[in-house]
């Protein structure tokens, strides 16, 4: 009797634990903390490039296009509104190069591309033009005609039906459309630079063009967000019928817009909604996307049809593939060595038409630690294979994580059943920070990025 009321505290514990949305980084993308990487490793980085590499492990491309029309007042990553097309151009000119400079570095063999993914910033920012030119390129230095998944991330805004053509015709087998939510003022007052009209307009035109999947990106919570228009934000997805959706939790780290007004403020709660409420909407969302036939396949996905649509890049990269990634600031991993570019734009450039290789800090995880990675992103599927860990590490990951599994298994978010590890819906929704769990200690409560 005894045992199920401590339990039932210390589930209304956490439960109600950081209940208010404040400054940090909430999504968990990486492990160990992008902090812990620095300058020292990127002798080992060096080192596992020029190594032959392990023919099985698969090889995907991440570009960061890292050009916008606005930022948006959430936005962390490495952006610029601010460059013209001579700027552009140059920057295009030196990804290109870096994959020229990378293709003579016996780390990609015999290996052919398996997926590639344009992000940002926002990738359809190019022009007709440039993403021609660019992805020729490309292409001539490492084919991608066998790749599985090409990504492109798209703002509604900057879409065309010549644009989304060209998109089309560079292969482009998964558009990402940042649509966010499709309410005019709370796209404005979160900095967004497109309108929920262009949404539609543009996923329409993309649905003509036959993409094979088109996915919409959702964010529950933003500032000024409603019950009621949360709710609408459902109803227009379903009325879409996208192939897939991703629902994210709004967040606020620290090198946001909203973060330098709490600051100047002297504010500690972000002005949007709490966790639990944000954890609220996105079951709302998935609740009513399996109601209409999808099926959740991770924290934040939903998919239309399992049998033909897939997340490629999620899938390698959260079991360990290698990720040549171009572009300013862009994260990579090669032969189990992680590696960030350098973070501003002109030395990033000029790096690299001095023919150099524009890395400035890299981390070379410990055998622990890469098991760590793996085991905490693909617990964000919802479930996980004690099979696949005891054949690619030679651990029992039921004994390694016995403590953890049985914090969460206490709290209700989890079980186990035969050989998988299985989250609640109420840990699904809340996974990234129960991923903390498992970290090393010397991981815990410290700046995440």
């Amino acid at each position: 009797m005894s045992g199920n009321t401590d339990t039932t505290v210390e589930q209304a514990k956490v439960s109600s634990a950081g209940k208010d949305t404040t400054v940090g980084n909430y999504f968990v993308s990486n492990y160990p903390p992008f902090s812990f990487w620095k300058k020292e490793g990127v002798d080992d980085y060096r080192q596992a490039i020029e190594r032959a590499p392990n023919p099985e492990t698969p090889l995907g491309l991440y570009l960061h296009i890292p050009f916008c029309r606005k930022r948006c007042h959430f936005c962390y990553f490495r952006v610029y509104t601010d460059k013209n097309a001579s700027a552009i151009n140059g920057y295009l000119k030196a990804a290109a190069k870096e994959l020229e400079l990378y293709r003579q570095q016996p780390f990609i063999g015999d290996r052919k591309l398996d997926f590639i993914y344009f992000g940002g910033g926002t990738p359809s920012y190019l022009s007709v033009d440039q993403l021609t030119k660019l992805t020729d390129d490309l292409k001539e230095t490492l084919p991608w005609d066998d790749a599985r998944e090409v990504t492109f991330e798209c703002e509604p805004g900057t879409l065309t039906p010549q644009k989304l053509k060209a998109i089309r015709e560079i292969g482009v087998t998964r558009l990402s459309l940042g649509i966010e939510n499709f309410d005019d003022h709370i796209l404005e007052i979160n900095g967004r630079a497109h309108r929920s009209r262009e949404s539609e307009r543009s996923f329409g035109y993309a649905r003509e063009l036959g993409f094979p999947q088109i996915n919409i990106d959702l964010i529950a919570g933003m500032v000024e967000e409603t019950e009621d228009n949360w709710k609408r934000c459902i109803e227009k997805t379903l009325e879409l019928s996208p192939d897939s959706v991703t629902a994210y939790q709004m967040e606020v780290p620290y090198n946001t817009t909203i973060y330098k007004e709490m600051r100047e403020e002297g504010k500690l709660i972000a002005p949007v909604a709490d966790w639990e409420t944000k954890r609220r909407w996105v079951n709302d969302a998935f609740s009513a996307l399996e109601a209409e036939g999808y099926t959740v396949g991770s924290a934040y996905t939903a998919v239309k049809d399992k049998s033909k649509t897939n997340f490629v890049y999620r899938d390698q990269l959260w079991a360990g593939a290698d990720l040549l990634a171009l572009g300013v600031a862009s994260f990579g991993h090669i032969g189990g060595t992680h590696y960030q570019n350098k973070h501003d734009f002109e030395p990033y450039v000029n790096d690299l038409l001095d023919g150099n290789l524009p890395v400035y800090r890299g981390l070379t995880p410990s055998n622990d630690e890469r098991l760590i990675r793996e085991f905490i992103l693909q617990l964000k599927l919802g479930r996980v294979s004690c099979q696949y860990f005891n054949e690619k590490f030679d651990t029992d990951v039921l004994k390694r994580f016995a403590a953890p599994l049985e914090q969460i298994k206490n709290w209700g978010f989890l079980k186990v059943d035969g050989d998988q590890i299985l989250l609640s819906r109420d840990g699904l929704l809340q996974v990234d920070r129960l991923l903390h769990e498992f970290f090393l200690p010397e991981h815990r409560n410290v700046r995440y990025a």
